[in-house]
């Protein structure tokens, strides 16, 4: 129990980071029914589009002037590419069956997963990343690193900024409409293809924010690291209800906090010593999404498909 408020606080901050990534699959999927595997490698190129503009920043920089600058250049990159990816690999297959979109997003997390492999310098080994200038702070038993606290803060402004986006602008409303119907929103003169292209770029502006925040979190960016987060913030989606934005950033933080618990108190059950640890961090991540399914298939914040009847 001395443990307990380390680990929440572990489970919050691990839960911010897959809620930012997990806003881009269910904005996507809520707008177009597409769920895009890419957008793993997507966060991934934003903590490489960071650690690129910090790398050619003068030397001994102060990292208050380079960290905006750093989340200028991630979000540049990773914006780019999600749309990108939407103009010439998702768009051409929009009348296709479901399978063909699907199967270019996988080739393209591969595709992506690659090109930064064998073309940024040194990209097989993690490569540093810079570190901000203060803390550990220590509030009681809870100690909290900078790149923790960058996330805290980072999540709730970002939900924040998107939520007022969403509900009083003129095109936010419009991707409301286009999520609900978007046939008959383009016959309002509702240019579709254009929130589309909307959707994947905010999609990848709160992918690039985590993943420059995992940088500043765990000290270094890697090729592959988008696999793992990306599966486990689409398993975040799907617990908060696929299509619902704010139910990505419930299920992201649900999903860190069952798995900061998991990982530290499953060994201290009677017969389950084999069972606990980081290692099994993604086992336990894809368990409770198996129940959330079992007993509530639409997700937390989901509606059921006859609620909308």
């Amino acid at each position: 129990m001395n443990t307990l408020p380390q680990q929440l606080a572990n489970g919050l901050f691990l839960g911010s980071m897959y809620g930012l990534i997990a806003i881009g699959y269910t904005m996507v999927y809520g707008i177009v029914q597409l769920i895009n595997f890419a957008h793993g490698e997507i966060f991934m190129t934003g903590g490489f589009g960071a650690l690129t503009v910090y790398l050619v920043l003068p030397d001994g920089i102060s990292m208050w002037i380079a960290l905006p600058a750093m989340l200028v250049g991630g979000a540049l990159v990773a914006v780019l590419i999600a749309v990108g990816a939407e103009r010439f690999a998702y768009r051409p297959l929009r009348g296709a069956p479901r399978l063909a979109p699907l199967i270019t997003a996988i080739g393209l997390s591969l595709a992506l997963q690659q090109l930064v492999f064998n073309l940024y310098p040194n990209a097989k080994a993690a490569r540093v990343f810079p570190q901000l200038p203060f803390g550990p702070y220590h509030l009681g038993s809870v100690t909290v690193q900078s790149g923790d606290l960058f996330l805290i803060i980072a999540a709730p402004v970002c939900m924040a900024i998107l939520a007022f986006f969403v509900r009083l602008s003129r095109t936010g409303r419009a991707m409301q409409a286009t999520a609900q119907d978007p046939d008959t929103a383009q016959l309002m003169g509702i240019d579709t293809n254009r929130i589309i292209v909307i959707a994947f770029a905010i999609g990848g502006l709160f992918a690039a924010v985590a993943g420059t925040a995992y940088g500043l979190k765990y000290g270094s960016v890697s090729y592959d690291m988008g696999f793992l987060a990306g599966l486990k913030a689409f398993t975040a989606a799907v617990l908060g209800g696929i299509g619902n934005i704010y139910g990505a950033m419930l299920g992201g933080l649900v999903l860190g906090i069952a798995e900061a618990m998991a990982t530290a108190y499953i060994a201290d059950i009677p017969g389950m010593h084999q069972l606990g640890g980081q290692g099994w961090a993604p086992v336990w991540a894809f368990v409770l999404l198996i129940l959330v399914l079992l007993f509530r298939p639409q997700g937390l914040l989901g509606e059921r498909v006859a609620d909308r009847a």
